[in-house]
């Protein structure tokens, strides 16, 4: 039988966190699989000590589309996080594009900064650089704590003329405040090729070229050749693990590396591989169960 769309209710599927998950990271692995996944809206609980996330998807297309391209994004999920499909059902209609609206009010960030969703435009702080973000779409809208640690860090540490590599560059808000604060060039690199569309589409509301940043589809730092001022890594700590042995091929003697999308409890453990990649602590800072850090070469 045909599928006929019906604008009236909405599609709602709960997602809950395996294993045990602590509540940081299972929150993050919830909220990213949601976002890449299309949905319009989400609730957030814990039921019976399981963090489960109930998510909105339109009726435009049948319930078995969305369980399709969750089950493939769920596919490629690390297995330290995993998140499953747990329920599916029909919810009569709720003005989620509304409740969309206003959940991303202007957000300051660092001193100088304010992160905005583009219909807010116009309402911006006096003094305040503002970072257009369209929220909902790609990894770092600016309204995690992991991806304000790092724009803080931006700003604290990028000079004019700076070549800026930005590593899981997801919604591109890094290397976009990078370049607004003044850096000459950026190179990016994300895993999933659908976060390239959105940096493009971020870099555009930001008044920025398409050539201001070489952003492609790319893993970690390999085949990158360019040499940083700054470089920034808003990933979680098993890739930053293994991102720092390349940290040197890439960064400037004299440059600042910024990581960030760790929790407080997996800072011992970075630390000590940073210090053995030969890079010592500059910074750190931590937003709730969120942490991170900017690094130099000793």
């Amino acid at each position: 039988m045909e599928y006929v769309a019906d604008g009236n209710f909405w599609w709602s599927i709960e997602l809950e966190a395996e294993n045990g998950a602590s509540g940081g990271v299972a929150e993050e692995a919830l909220m990213s699989v949601a976002v890449l996944s299309g949905c319009i809206g989400s609730e957030l609980f814990e039921e019976k000590g399981t963090l489960t996330l109930r998510a909105f998807y339109r009726s435009s297309e049948p319930v078995e589309h969305w369980l399709s391209i969750l089950g493939g994004i769920l596919d490629g999920t690390t297995r330290d996080f995993p998140v499953r499909v747990r329920s599916h059902s029909r919810l009569e209609n709720r003005p989620w594009d509304t409740a969309h609206l206003d959940a991303f009010p202007p957000l300051p960030v660092g001193t100088n900064l304010v992160v905005m969703a583009p219909w807010h435009r116009g309402k911006e702080p006096a003094g305040k650089v503002p970072l257009y973000i369209y929220p909902g779409s790609a990894f770092g809208t600016g309204y995690h704590e992991s991806t304000q640690i790092a724009l803080s860090f931006v700003e604290r540490f990028i000079g004019r003329g700076d070549t800026v590599v930005d590593v899981g560059a997801g919604s591109g808000i890094l290397f976009i405040a990078a370049l607004k604060l003044g850096a000459a060039d950026a190179l990016a690199r994300d895993l999933d090729p659908a976060t390239v569309a959105e940096a493009l589409r971020n870099m555009g509301l930001n008044d920025l070229p398409p050539d201001a940043c070489n952003l492609a589809v790319g893993d970690l730092l390999k085949g990158v050749d360019a040499r940083a001022d700054i470089l920034t890594a808003n990933i979680l700590l098993e890739p930053n693990l293994r991102l720092l042995p390349e940290v040197g091929r890439v960064l400037k003697p004299e440059g600042v590396a910024i990581f960030s999308g760790m929790t407080v409890t997996e800072r011992p453990a970075f630390l000590s591989a940073l210090s053995d990649a030969g890079l010592s602590l500059t910074a750190e800072l931590t937003k709730n169960d969120w942490w991170g850090c900017a690094a130099r070469f000793e």
